[in-house]
């Protein structure tokens, strides 16, 4: 039948096609059907194979897995680049639109300050597209493709049959120029995105060979610099440019290269290609272009470091268990490694077998070519036989090492729910003078790590340029001369010159250096073939310590060479220069309590540098006073007074639950890693436990106390209900007294007496304290501390050797009463140095005695120092810090501490003046009230509910929303929810689930996994999508949570309800914070 009576369910692509096949002559359509009958028939040998030489149906189903893998990643890859391109083609509608949708019109005068838009450029580069397509169809066939013939010859026969880049240009999506840095060039960022219809076909006839590429997706950060900057025309010397970190790269194969489209190919082969781009284009490789003549273009390639980073990666903490046992029933370890990176710098740490809080103690030193703009990324990832677990990232930017000299700090793992690493990162400056050469080389010999390579003392850059009048080869041939240039055990090559005896390479080459004093260059000038040597060149080091600025740049003679054989090096030596006078920065505290044998600046430094001193001055004074991390002696001490309980439920029932019994309760207090167990009360639904715990804590964002009741039993425990409380509000109410709601129960409440001491230095007020604590009593017989003493270890001089004569491996143990806290051991020294802090809760400072010994591995005594509190007590401000003699040690022997003693202050020392004190109102009590603040938002705190506060709260959720310019994406983090309504008896079975409005389509939903029986779940999952800045703050989040129900269940499913304005958000900062649900209205 004609097309125009087709039947009304055809797609209009079908009623299209049918004029087309019709059109199509006989011939054609026979050979089509004959095609397609061959692709069955095709499909079918593998099946007869297999029959007919008896191989098993597995190898079948192995091959029909390979294909079906591959038809699926090619599909996504083609989806991928459908959709990237028809958004960029649509990118003015779609944006229109949506802004017309929500009603907010944007003037034309908004900008973005930070990245500003080309859309001038985009239009120049959009018209010039098809002409750049001619130049690249030009390079390719006749430049390119001879060149690929000539280098091997079974390529003799390839041929570029098409080449076509499309009709979609590079897109700039926005500029960044820094002028800031340096005066005599403009520094510009680019970011650009193409997702391009190119296609290029190339054939090799000889092996009946077709590959090529049919679309290409580029995303990435391109550095452009223009300098130098001259007084003449063209205004710029020269044009630099370098992708700063790795762009993202998809491409669609075609011909032969379809078979790189296999899962596991895929990944491989563009890794593959990115590794060749960044070979050209990723630093520290750059491509430049020269715009004038008499230009060194190998100094402007590749110019001296801004700096280099030592990387200590000391230790990590908490971090995923993935080695599970069971199916993930049992949680077991991980055995955790770290991948650093730093441009094209990768450097791998040893594996830590079955251990979550591995030690690493390694160092490594990176070169850093840009900042700002390059930055370190930490991987850590869990070994096995198969394929590593992922453990989490870490990204720092080097610009803040640069500013800050020192950051030594933990830094939280994101991706996953938990996880932290402690890195220490030291800037080392580049010195043109040799005068502190010795210092560095010194202080270098007191670094210790596990890593093989010593440190550095000086990096040495030699630019390669030229060479003159090479002997000839054999036959009087001009040679193809290279040159390996070796320092110690370290060589690298420079590029082949082809068919000369004059060859100019321009070529960079940077060195680490450990002794400059002791080490030689090497340049050997050999033919291609490595075999015939064209010359040599030896120089020491030590010569460039006496150059002017460590450089010399000059034409030398070649040895075993030729009589005028010379060649053109320039050497430049710069020594690393570490300022100890920087102060570590700790921009955060340590994730979780650092614990007894820990110093409040977590890792004591691995370094033993050099006391200050002068040039001049062979041996460097002692310094006379202590220099701690600046947040040592800054933690708090919170005090807990565990009252009593009411209403709990009874679970040692009788007759089946017929006769209602009592419960033996019990409480559980969970803080910084530490548990705390009350005595358990015997038959009583309203204990009173009148006990009191001291615990000194760290000011961490997020951290939360944890209570938990059961009921003691002879088997297993029954539950009694939780409830948490923020750190946080804590300290900002300073004092608590308060009624708490279990949770996940039917009832029960807990009252507590909540308390965040301040830190005095009142020495008057230490009385009172005193006294008003010689009233309490606790059934847990605890005496509320009056003070908490900090003491800070740095070092010992002047210590004895050991009786075999060697000197000691020298640790300290700090002693307070019962509580004895250890150093590390240090490596052979009389002059030890720990850097270590530690600290104690002190009843009496007027009674008790602080103790240090030091011994050789915890053996062999070295001495003692004794000092009584007291004495700290007479110091101004209660701080001690001096040198201190030993006892039983040698009369030079002395060890530098800081002893700070901090008075914790009580509201409750002042309820009720003492009897006989005189006052303004003699007589009268004074009676200080027992209050919460009215600006503390008890909504806010974790896990617990407050009766008679309700409306339509029906529980919270914690969320993170934030922005990725790196990525280009917007993502959003549920971490949990709490203190959720109950949908049954069992609680409830909750998840969540949100949609980004005004785009009610599918993909903008989001759910997370479902938490079975959980009022208070945690999710910690990452949803990510690829939206603009300015599309993502248009957006809106209807979030809802929900209780997962079966078809039949009457229980309720909406649990609560949450909406947001995503322009009510610093998306670039990203926000975490607790917002509250609320129930549905009609």
């Amino acid at each position: 039948m004609p097309t125009t009576d087709a039947e009304p369910g055809m797609s209009r692509g079908t009623a299209a096609e049918a004029p087309a096949l019709q059109s199509q002559p006989p011939g054609e359509r026979a050979v089509s059907v004959l095609w397609s009958f061959g692709k069955c028939l095709g499909a079918l040998v593998p099946v007869y194979l297999a029959g007919y030489y008896g191989f098993s149906i597995s190898v079948v189903l192995f091959g029909l897995m390979i294909y079906m893998g591959w038809k699926h990643s090619r599909l996504e890859k083609m989806m991928r680049l459908k959709s990237a391109m028809y958004l960029l083609e649509n990118e003015r509608e779609f944006t229109t639109e949506k802004v017309f949708r929500t009603k907010r019109d944007l003037p034309p005068w908004v900008n973005f300050p930070d990245v500003e838009k080309v859309e001038w450029l985009n239009k120049i580069l959009q018209q010039a597209w098809p002409f750049i397509g001619q130049y690249l169809e030009k390079l390719l066939v006749e430049t390119i493709a001879p060149a690929i013939r000539t280098a091997n010859i079974h390529l003799q026969t390839l041929s570029f049959t098409k080449v076509n880049i499309g009709d979609k240009a590079v897109k700039v999506v926005g500029v960044k120029a820094h002028t800031e840095h340096d005066k005599k060039q403009v520094m510009l960022d680019l970011y650009l995105s193409y997702a391009g219809d190119v296609e290029i076909n190339v054939e090799i006839k000889k092996y009946f060979c077709k590959a090529g590429v049919k679309g290409v997706q580029l995303h990435g950060k391109l550095r452009v610099i223009l300098e130098p900057l001259i007084g003449d025309m063209p205004l710029v010397g020269a044009i630099t440019m370098f992708f700063i970190r790795r762009p993202k790269l998809d491409i669609n194969w075609t011909g032969l290269t379809n078979l790189l489209d296999i899962p596991g190919l895929n990944a491989m082969s563009d890794t593959m290609i990115m590794d060749a781009i960044a070979s050209h284009l990723v630093l520290p490789n750059r491509l430049t272009v020269p715009l004038v003549a008499d230009l060194h273009v190998a100094q402007l390639r590749s110019p001296l470091p801004r700096g280099v980073v030592r990387i200590h990666l000391l230790e990590a903490e908490d971090l995923t268990a993935k080695d599970t046992v069971i199916k993930g029933l049992i949680d077991g370890k991980s055995d955790p490694y770290a991948v650093l990176r730093v441009g094209t710098q990768i450097f791998t740490s040893h594996h830590v077998d079955s251990n979550l809080n591995p030690q690493w103690r390694e160092m490594y030193e990176v070169i850093v070519h840009e900042v700002p703009g390059q930055e370190l990324e930490v991987e850590v990832f869990d070994k096995d036989p198969d394929q590593d677990d992922f453990l989490g990232r870490v990204k720092v930017d080097l610009d803040i090492v640069k500013k800050a000299r020192i950051v030594d700090d933990w830094f939280n793992l994101k991706d996953v729910p938990s996880g932290s690493v402690h890195l220490r990162l030291e800037w080392l400056s580049l010195l043109s003078s040799a005068d502190r050469l010795s210092e560095v080389i010194q202080n270098n010999k007191n670094l210790t790590s596990k890593t093989a390579d010593p440190p550095s003392s000086a990096i040495l850059a030699i630019y390669l340029d030229q060479a003159h009048e090479l002997p000839m080869r054999k036959g009087n041939k001009d040679p193809s001369p290279m040159a390996q240039i070796s320092i110690q055990d370290t060589t690298k090559e420079s590029k082949t010159c082809y068919g000369t005896n004059s060859p100019v390479w321009e070529d960079a080459f940077t060195f680490f250096i450990q002794d400059p004093r002791k080490q030689d260059i090497d340049i050997q000038v050999k033919d291609d073939d490595r075999a015939l040597t064209l010359g040599s060149l030896t120089i020491p080091l030590s010569r460039l310590l006496v150059a002017p600025e460590l450089t010399m740049d000059q034409w030398f003679h070649l040895e075993n060479s030729g009589s005028a054989s010379r060649i053109f090096v320039k050497i430049v030596l710069r020594v690393l220069w570490l300022s100890y006078d920087a102060t570590p920065t700790t921009p955060s505290p340590r994730p979780s309590d650092s614990g007894p044998g820990m110093g409040q600046g977590g890792i004591a430094s691995e370094l033993n540098p050099m006391g200050p001193g002068g040039l001049g001055k062979p041996q460097p004074t002692r310094p006379q006073h202590t220099t701690p991390d600046p947040e040592f002696a800054t933690e708090g001490v919170l005090r807990i007074h565990l009252v009593e309980a009411q209403n709990l439920i009874a679970k040692d029932n009788f007759m089946g639950g017929m006769v209602k019994g009592k419960s033996d309760p019990y409480v559980k207090i969970r803080v910084a890693g530490i548990t705390y167990r009350s005595h358990t009360i015997k038959e009583n639904l309203n204990p009173i436990w009148n006990e009191l715990y001291e615990v000194i804590l760290t000011e961490l964002p997020g951290q939360e106390i944890q209570f938990e009741l059961f009921d003691k039993d002879l088997d297993q425990d029954d539950f009694l209900g939780r409830f948490k409380l923020s750190l946080r509000d804590i300290i900002s109410a300073q004092f608590i007294d308060m009624w708490y709601t279990l949770n996940d129960v039917k009832s029960g409440r807990v009252h507590l007496v909540l308390e965040w001491l301040p830190r005095v230095t009142d020495l008057p007020r230490l009385e009172q304290i005193l006294q008003y604590q010689s009233q309490q009593s606790y059934q847990n017989k605890v005496v509320p501390s009056a003070a908490a003493l900090f003491v800070y270890v740095e070092r010992a001089h002047g210590l004895s050797l050991k009786k075999s004569g060697k000197e000691p491996k020298v640790g300290a143990e700090v002693i307070l009463k019962s509580v004895s806290n250890k150093t590390k051991v240090c490596e052979r020294s009389t002059s030890p140095r720990w850097d270590e802090a530690f600290h104690f809760l002190v009843r009496d400072p007027r009674d008790e005695t602080l103790t240090v010994k030091l011994s050789h591995s915890w053996g062999q005594a070295l001495g003692s120092l004794t000092l009584p509190l007291r004495e700290v007590l007479l110091e101004p401000g209660l701080v001690l810090d001096r040198w201190l003699n030993l006892d039983g040690a040698l009369p030079e022997s002395q060890i530098l501490l800081r002893v700070t003693l901090k008075i914790l202050d009580t509201q409750l020392a002042v309820c009720r003046r003492a009897p006989g004190e005189v006052g303004n109102d003699a007589g009268v009590e004074e009676v200080v009230p027992r209050w919460v603040p009215s600006h503390l938002d008890l909504r806010h705190r974790s896990g617990f509910a407050i009766a008679g506060d309700n409306g339509n709260a029906t529980g919270q959720v914690k969320l993170t929303i934030g922005y990725s310019t790196e990525e280009c994406r917007l993502f959003i983090t549920v971490h949990s929810c709490r203190s959720l309504a109950a949908c049954s008896k069992d609680g409830a079975d909750p998840y969540v689930s949100f949609i980004l409005l005004p785009d009610k389509k599918a993909t903008t939903k989001r759910r997370t996994t479902t938490k079975k029986r959980d009022l208070n779940p945690e999710f910690n999952e990452r949803f990510d999508f690829d939206f603009s800045l300015e599309e993502s703050i248009q957006r809106r989040l209807d979030l809802s949570v929900k209780n997962s129900v079966s078809f039949m269940s009457r229980e309720r499913e909406l649990i609560g309800k949450l909406q947001l304005d995503l322009d009510q958000i610093d998306l670039k900062t990203g926000v975490t914070q607790w917002y509250d649900l609320v129930a549905e209205t009609n």
